[in-house]
């Protein structure tokens, strides 16, 4: 081959890589042209739907978190079926907010046909569901499509387990590109929502480093035996709203999981809650830092995956 062809051809080759890169970026203003009202129509279902169960907000929250953890932001944990995520352990039983998501696809679809991924929606769903409790906003990068498959084995093995050491949890963010700083504002997000009696029982009866008047007080909720599914607030002092007083319950070792209570247990992220508890804003930042980071993880872009017409199937 003549130098002059061999130039050409590392040329297309170098062409085909940028468009290749370009491709896979997000951008915040994906669908100003192609469906431009499709950010207020998701925060107005988003807000409805807080405002009639403020539980709702962490729970659209943990959605997306499930979903990123499991082969990045794809949608699968919405997918039916037996083998799909909705069945792995961390997920049955315990992830909600379906139907809210099911609700906005339905006016997602009405407004712009085929034009919004279940991913996207996810992700805007879980930002706007933090700002409805109090919580900071931040900009979200969008153009995700939707996965065709989903990983039951994946989500067994990726999500950190409520019972996990802080060695774990640093480990499990460390394998998806988080630092021990980033994995420790992301927990903040238990400044909302609720659990399960059956995850947090063994810590309220057994474990040592607990208030013990914290732990009585969970405990007229969650007998030892029974009442599985009784629920208690993960942040005692304010469980509706987005703020920094879950870092301060743990310092007060009123922290409902086990793997909270860790993030101060005399380790090496105790100093970043003890800055987190005085420092809201710093949170916050840190917060939707990390969110958008979160978001970011592996999505389908392109020509990869679809953009499903039902969030709960393939096309």
């Amino acid at each position: 081959m003549g130098l002059g062809k061999l130039t050409i051809l590392c040329l297309w080759v170098f062409l085909g890589v940028l468009i290749g890169i370009a491709s896979a970026q997000l951008s915040t203003t994906f669908y100003s042209s192609s469906c431009p009202n499709v950010l207020a129509t998701i925060k107005t279902a988003v807000n409805s739907a807080v405002s009639t169960e403020a539980r709702m907000g962490a729970s659209l929250l943990r959605l997306h978190f499930h979903d990123c953890f499991v082969n990045g932001c794809d949608a699968s944990v919405l997918l039916d079926g037996s083998t799909g995520e909705k069945s792995a352990g961390p997920n049955n039983n315990s992830l909600r907010g379906f139907d809210v998501i099911d609700t906005i696809k339905s006016q997602v679809e009405n407004l712009c046909p085929g034009i919004v991924s279940c991913a996207d929606i996810l992700t805007v769903a879980a930002r706007d569901a933090t700002v409805a409790l109090g919580g900071p906003s931040w900009s979200v990068p969008l153009g995700r499509r939707d996965s065709t498959t989903a990983s039951l084995s994946a989500a067994n093995s990726n999500l950190p387990s409520p019972a996990s050491s802080l060695s774990a949890l640093i480990t499990a963010f460390s394998n998806k590109g988080f630092t021990a700083t980033e994995m420790v504002a992301l927990s903040g997000s238990h400044t909302i929502g609720q659990s399960r009696c059956t995850v947090f029982r063994n810590r309220v009866y057994n474990e040592t480093n607990i208030n013990s008047q914290f732990a009585t007080s969970v405990q007229s909720n969650c007998p030892s035996t029974g009442g599985d599914d009784n629920l208690s607030p993960l942040d005692v002092t304010s469980p509706t709203s987005f703020d920094n007083a879950y870092f301060m319950n743990l310092q007060s070792q009123k922290g409902l999981l086990h793997s909270d209570q860790e993030l101060f247990n005399g380790g090496s992220t105790d100093n970043q809650v003890n800055a987190y508890s005085t420092n809201s804003a710093s949170f916050f930042t840190d917060f939707g830092n990390a969110m958008v980071k979160m978001g970011n993880l592996s999505p389908l872009t392109g020509t990869s995956g679809q953009i499903r017409t039902n969030c709960r199937k393939t096309n």
